[in-house]
């Protein structure tokens, strides 16, 4: 069967190289930005957003206790805001929508208001044979609005300037899907 994960992770390793710039505009428990971090290694650098401290907490200690550079900046605020964060193009950024894995409170997950922004301003800042990843979860009532919202902004990107793709396991309609995009 078919991994989500392993397949995005293959989709990023196709743009992502060592020194370049990124970003995780959800970093719930650091498993994408500790990803991010080593690929890029020492000489890259890794921007990581989360609105919630436990996520940087958790993201911090797992950074410390299992990765191998320190070439990130965790940053405790919403992705809508990451233009006051970021200068510079990115090669690869990660969106993983949703709520915090392991969490007790599933109420507080992304939200439509900031997620479509965020998307955008990262498509802007996203550098030429850059890649932007966004994870959807449509088994709650906000992750599919989310998604669908996204899918809607996405169908209207020139083909010319950007390749916009869906991966989704159409058996399973309430399973995470993604998009990919990939400006030329």
């Amino acid at each position: 069967m078919t991994d989500l994960l392993t397949l995005q992770k293959s989709f990023i390793l196709s743009h992502l190289k060592e020194g370049d710039v990124c970003a995780d505009f959800t970093m719930g428990n650091g498993h994408d930005t500790l990803f991010l971090s080593n690929t890029v290694k020492s000489n890259g650098h890794v921007y990581a957003f989360d609105i919630q401290e436990g996520a940087l907490a958790s993201t911090r200690k797992r950074l410390e206790t299992e990765g191998r550079y320190e070439n990130y900046t965790l940053i405790h605020d919403s992705h809508h805001n990451l233009k006051k964060y970021i200068d510079k193009k990115i090669k690869a950024g990660m969106f993983n929508l949703g709520y915090l894995p392991g969490s007790n409170n599933k109420a507080l997950t992304t939200k439509r208001e900031t997620t479509l922004p965020a998307v955008k301003d990262a498509l802007d800042i996203l550098d030429s044979d850059g890649i932007l990843l966004i994870a959807v979860y449509p088994g709650h009532a906000e992750g599919e609005i989310e998604g669908k919202l996204l899918l809607e902004y996405l169908e209207t990107i020139d083909r010319h300037e950007m390749s916009v793709s869906k991966f989704q396991i159409v058996n399973s309609p309430t399973s995470p899907y993604f998009f990919i995009c990939e400006k030329k």
